[in-house]
């Protein structure tokens, strides 16, 4: 729970507050509870609530890595609309939803299915804060708080031209958040970027070379999982899956991006 102003209806959940991936109890249908290991809420649906979360703990009620100054003072936004409440993220960082889906900043708002989802936000040091949601059917020394300490950003990757266009349309079942995405394959990517660039000589080896190259550079910065010696044999799409991964994490690689393919 959070030190700011309580609002009619607004009840809170303490820190020690059970899993609500063990279930709730008997509640209103539409009721949403909102817990983090900070504490939480639990709000009853009425048109137009909302419950906001993030680390400056005076101007959110729920909140989230409080120490931690990758997550923003106010990440993200569940608000009630019609008959869903909608989670919107207003952070730097995307949030990962179940399936590997990640909602960015310039994503429109996502409704809400019924029961449990498990939101994590990316922090420093390979720390994953969650945020449980829940939404009613029928039936060691933590550092000090920073809340107004600047927000700590994923630095991009940088990329040259050729390399992001060709990972923008390598990855691009996962920047439209298409359910269990996959890399395209080389010949695929050689295809569309020859079809947009006539006169570039795209080709599958060309591809290749061109993705193997960024992920030998960001594996010798310490980024795991972008070697065959770590993923271990078979391969299959694993090298690209973990790069992609890595570059929609740190915002190298956002939505917007599909634009280099004409979309």
């Amino acid at each position: 729970m959070s030190d700011i102003q309580q609002v009619e209806g607004l009840e809170p959940l303490p820190p020690q507050h059970a899993s609500l991936a063990f279930g709730i109890p008997e509640s209103e249908p539409g009721t949403i509870y909102v817990l983090s290991v900070s504490g939480g809420v639990r709000f009853r649906p009425k048109e137009g609530r909302f419950v906001c979360f993030g680390r400056n703990r005076p101007e959110v009620h729920v909140c989230l890595g409080e120490d931690d100054r990758r997550v923003s003072r106010t990440h993200g936004q569940v608000t009630r609309r019609g008959d869903h409440w909608w989670l919107a993220n207003t952070g730097h960082a995307a949030l990962q939803l179940p399936s590997s889906r990640m909602l960015f900043s310039e994503d429109e708002p996502l409704p809400l299915g019924l029961g449990y989802t498990p939101v994590f936000l990316r922090g420093t040091a390979h720390r994953r804060h969650l945020l449980e949601l829940y939404v009613a059917g029928e039936d060691g020394r933590l550092p000090r708080p920073a809340p107004d300490a600047g927000t700590l950003k994923d630095k991009p990757w940088k990329l040259d031209a050729e390399e992001r266009i060709a990972l923008v349309s390598l990855a691009q079942r996962y920047l439209m958040h298409e359910s269990y995405a996959q890399p395209l394959a080389w010949r695929q990517v050689a295809e569309e970027l020859q079809e947009l660039q006539p006169d570039a000589k795209w080709r599958p080896k060309r591809v290749e070379h061109l993705v193997t190259a960024v992920r030998r550079r960001l594996s010798a910065t310490g980024v795991p999982g972008l070697t065959r010696e770590e993923v271990g044999e078979p391969v299959g799409n694993m090298l690209n899956h973990n790069l992609i991964l890595e570059l929609l994490h740190t915002r190298t690689l956002v939505p917007p991006d599909l634009r280099l393919l004409g979309d």
